[in-house]
């Protein structure tokens, strides 16, 4: 079958970019339709397909300033002609899956979330503006036509796969529409422990408001323990702003995969402050053989067992998360077993377990067709 992947934007290696990667493998000729596309920020991997762009790619700054294109965005994801593909696949946190799909062709999604900006994670995304209540209502109006839209066109999918049951409940409430769950994959290889310990904790997020850093950050404020933040964003200024003079907290910005791994290994422990759709970043921890310690929310409930590969905080605050390290003191976790957690998530079993729900959503398809 002729196949086109539909993904949302190609300017970094996140969580959705390496279930990406695993669709190239797959489907090594299709081509990638995408809003935009920096090159140097991608793997080669995914470079090695044909990659079509939206009219959104030849806009101003649209590197840096993408974001602020967001009313475009479902105008861009409808300009594909996809007239030529048997099958489409979406890999969808925002607009992908809403691409238009040809009559008689099938529409399989991998949902990372419905757009969390237009339902729980609004208020995050866009505090009110205490100095201009005009541009509140405007962002409001935008919301909610984009939220209308998304709902509107959720139908357009054939089949949904979520990266968690945490989303597939989402897509559910959402869009009224049942979805399977496969866990996105941890490369378990190259993520492996080191014999070496060190006496700091390590969080590793972008610095955005609803990622909620500056819990962490307060925390370690008040308890002296040393941590490295690593991660970059909008926030990202004023974050360090608010660790000035704390000189047990270190800023690290982006780093390689390389030294993403030793900080992992020889880490105490990485805290996770986030409400996060499932969150790759704790198993790739747990890879390593180090403990989480995580807000109980989210897809953290699916990721680490509380008292075998980390502990839960319940409130999204300083003091339950420092309570929750006070706990992580007084305890000693097995290495070994949890490693043994994040080989379930191996990438091996992410791409077998993806390739046959593909194969048999296609059938079924085929079958009804005739």
């Amino acid at each position: 079958m002729k196949t086109a992947i539909v993904h949302d934007w190609l300017n970094g290696m996140r969580g959705g970019e390496k279930i990406l990667e695993v669709l190239c493998e797959l489907f090594p000729d299709a081509t990638i339709y995408t809003l935009l596309f920096e090159k140097d920020k991608i793997s080669d991997k995914i470079k090695g397909l044909k990659i079509h762009t939206s009219f959104i790619q030849n806009l101003p700054f649209v590197f840096k300033k993408y974001r602020y294109y967001f009313p475009l965005f479902p105008k861009a994801i409808e300009s594909f002609d996809l007239s030529g593909y048997d099958l489409i696949i979406s890999s969808s946190h925002c607009v992908a899956k809403s691409a238009l799909k040809p009559n008689g062709r099938l529409h399989l999604c991998y949902c990372h979330t419905p757009m969390r900006y237009a339902y729980d994670k609004y208020n995050d995304y866009f505090p009110k503006n205490k100095t201009n209540p005009i541009m509140n209502i405007i962002i409001s109006n935008v919301i909610k036509k984009m939220r209308a839209w998304d709902v509107k066109t959720a139908n357009r999918v054939d089949y949904y796969v979520a990266n968690s049951q945490n989303i597939a409940n989402k897509i559910k409430k959402y869009y009224g529409i049942a979805a399977d769950v496969i866990y996105p994959p941890v490369d378990t290889e190259f993520f492996k422990p080191v014999d070496t310990d060190e006496d700091y904790f390590l969080t590793i997020l972008a610095m955005v408001q609803y990622k909620r850093v500056d819990i962490t950050i307060e925390a370690f404020k008040k308890n002296k323990k040393k941590l490295i933040i690593v991660g970059t964003g909008p926030l990202l200024n004023e974050l360090k702003k608010s660790a000035q003079g704390y000189d047990n907290i270190r800023f690290e910005g982006w780093v390689s995969q390389e030294r993403l791994r030793e900080l992992y290994g020889k880490c105490r422990a990485l805290i996770f402050p986030v409400d996060e759709d499932f969150g790759i970043i704790p198993l790739e921890a747990q890879a390593c053989g180090r403990p989480v310690i995580a807000f109980k929310q989210g897809g953290a409930l699916e990721s680490v067992i509380e008292g075998k590969t980390g502990l839960f905080f319940t409130e999204q605050n300083a003091d339950s998360l420092n309570k929750a390290i006070s706990e992580f003191e007084n305890l000693s976790f097995d290495k070994e077993l949890i490693r043994a957690n994040a080989l379930g998530f191996d990438r091996k079993i992410f791409k077998q377990k993806i390739s046959d729900w593909i194969h048999n959503k296609t059938q079924r398809f085929l079958s009804k067709d005739r």
